[in-house]
């Protein structure tokens, strides 16, 4: 049982792992920083505002080429300026789905 003071489903990690996204029927691929990962969602940081309500596909790279890339299917919960004095974008997200590797084509993201 959780406590009080930490409300979440899932216990968040936290990461600074290199990710790719795109929009769904977006055309450009923008890069992002995996800032915390969850069963449940995760914490991007971009430079490029996302909306809410959005739903992107994205891919995270592990730092080591021995772990796979992971393939996920997220929505926008919100999107609000970086507060970490350094600029760009706090994305949270919620994960929808994950795939699997069969599912991933070539022009994932």
């Amino acid at each position: 049982m959780q406590d009080y003071s930490e409300k979440r489903d899932f216990y968040r990690m936290a990461v600074d792992c290199a990710a790719r996204y795109r929009v769904v029927d977006g055309d450009s691929v923008q890069d992002a920083v995996v800032k915390d990962l969850s069963a449940g969602g995760l914490h991007l940081r971009s430079e490029t505002e996302v909306e809410a309500g959005a739903t992107l596909n994205v891919e995270i790279r592990p730092v080591k080429d021995i772990t796979p890339p992971l393939h996920v299917i997220v929505k926008v919960i919100r999107c609000s300026a970086s507060e970490d004095g350094k600029g760009g974008y706090s994305i949270a997200c919620t994960i929808e789905r994950m795939l699997p590797v069969e599912e991933v084509g070539p022009d994932f993201p």
